[in-house]
């Protein structure tokens, strides 16, 4: 009997006992090809000896020292590192160690910089339905996962909703994507001026929506609105690219695939590839000074914020990244995981839509596949691919409740940076083999 409080207590976990490139082994010996990173974590696979070595090395020096009596050379090599690679865009890091932290801090941020600019009214965020923020309270709040929202409700903290920007299923057949993006991100405008402009501190987004609704990318025209929106009316655009950005969508950060910045981002699971617990928020030199000129220091802190060991990680891994050209690869190999996909997959009458970005790629699935329909809330779909794919020894994210919590299903990939051609062949073929087995299974019920 495990003493261990396992996610989930109804099932037997194979037990990992080491790891070779993009494959996990457990203790009969099994492979499983990691097709989804975990979570998009594991950017690098689990044995790169480079990675390894440089946290042996911070290991050696100084694993930690609290940060409210220290600071340290890799901590701040690690953030200069980091804010040059947004080209001036973003000023300073602070260092959390995960995404949901990340957020946290991030929404503590934008309170605490209009309290201290003299706007204390400024006190509600909007973020999207069918998004996903994390799972600390603030975090909970914001999202639009229902699912994992329901046990909590009556503990949240207040937060407004708009639409996702659902581009499969929002779309009119008459409207262009250019006129889709514009009409879904008009509803942030409307909701501001429902709430009140001098009442509104943020709007939080996924730049490219994760787990929730499976690789969303927003629609032409979209975010670039959102960004005069939120200037005109004084609100602060937090991006949440925990899952999307680092490089997962082929450019190190999401937001500038469409020609935008943040104003304060947050960012964790590929930055230290899974070496280490680490995410961070990234924020503009306004945010700074204002807190600076205010406080005078940010009134929030967690007891691993800054951590040594698990900033020599991330510093590691996106030297890693940028010195042997790895998002050069996560475009190369995101565009053939595309094309193979759609060659097995896009014709099977069970499948909606193949999207994503880079090593970002979602598959909507459908009962009905000229209307769009869901397949029947109560039938275990995502469950069982999951549990499918394991025993075809592959890795992969399948997640109910894609269109409102509730209704439909879909199946994320994010493998690592280092996939090669054959592995991602490998990667689909088992694929097409699980979702045909559940399927077909269904079929006959």
């Amino acid at each position: 009997m495990s003493h261990v409080f396992h996610r989930s207590l109804q099932q037997t976990y194979p037990v990992a006992v080491s790891g070779e490139g993009v494959y996990v082994i457990d203790n009969q010996g099994k492979r499983y090809i990691d097709a989804c990173g975990g979570a998009a974590v594991s950017c690098l696979g689990y044995d790169y000896a480079p990675l390894k070595t440089a946290i042996n090395a911070q290991i050696d020096k100084l694993p930690f020292v609290h940060s409210s009596f220290f600071t340290t050379d890799i901590l701040e090599q690690a953030a200069e590192a980091l804010v040059n690679d947004t080209n001036g865009v973003m000023s300073h890091v602070y260092f959390v160690s995960g995404g949901s932290e990340a957020i946290e801090a991030a929404i503590k941020m934008a309170r605490q910089y209009f309290v201290d600019t003299g706007k204390p009214s400024k006190r509600y965020f909007i973020a999207r339905k069918q998004s996903y923020h994390g799972n600390t309270l603030g975090a909970l709040s914001l999202g639009g996962n229902e699912a994992r929202k329901a046990p909590y409700k009556d503990i949240l903290i207040g937060a407004n909703h708009i639409s996702a920007c659902y581009e499969y299923r929002e779309k009119q057949p008459d409207e262009s994507a250019e006129a889709y993006g514009l009409r879904a991100a008009n509803e942030l405008e409307a909701e501001i001026l429902r709430l009140g402009a001098e009442n509104v501190a943020a709007f939080v987004a996924e730049t490219v929506v994760g787990a929730t609704a499976g690789c969303l990318p927003p629609a032409p025209t979209y975010f670039k609105r959102i960004r005069e929106i939120c200037d005109q009316y004084d609100v602060l655009l937090i991006l949440d690219e925990v899952m999307c950005g680092m490089g997962r969508t082929g450019t190190l950060h999401a937001y500038t695939q469409d020609g935008i910045t943040p104003d304060i981002q947050a960012v964790a699971k590929g930055i230290a590839a899974g070496y280490q617990p680490l995410g961070a928020v990234f924020m503009k030199a306004f945010i700074v000074d204002a807190i600076r000129q205010g406080a005078g220091f940010f009134q929030h802190g967690h007891t691993y914020i800054c951590h040594a060991t698990a900033v020599a990680a991330g510093l590691a891994t996106q030297r890693i990244i940028k010195s042997e050209n790895l998002l050069d690869n996560v475009v190369k190999q995101g565009d053939y995981l595309s094309q193979r996909l759609h060659e097995q997959l896009a014709d099977k009458p069970y499948v909606g839509e193949i999207r994503g970005r880079g090593l970002f790629k979602g598959i909507e699935l459908v009962a009905d596949k000229a209307s769009k329909t869901p397949h029947d809330a109560s039938l275990p779909i995502a469950s069982r691919i999951r549990a499918v794919a394991m025993d075809n020894g592959l890795m992969c994210y399948p997640i109910a409740g894609t269109i409102d919590g509730v209704n439909g299903n879909h199946v994320l990939l994010a493998p690592a940076y280092i996939i090669q051609a054959h592995e991602i062949d490998e990667i689909v073929d088992k694929l097409e083999k699980t979702i045909t087995t559940v399927m077909d299974g269904i079929a006959t019920k």
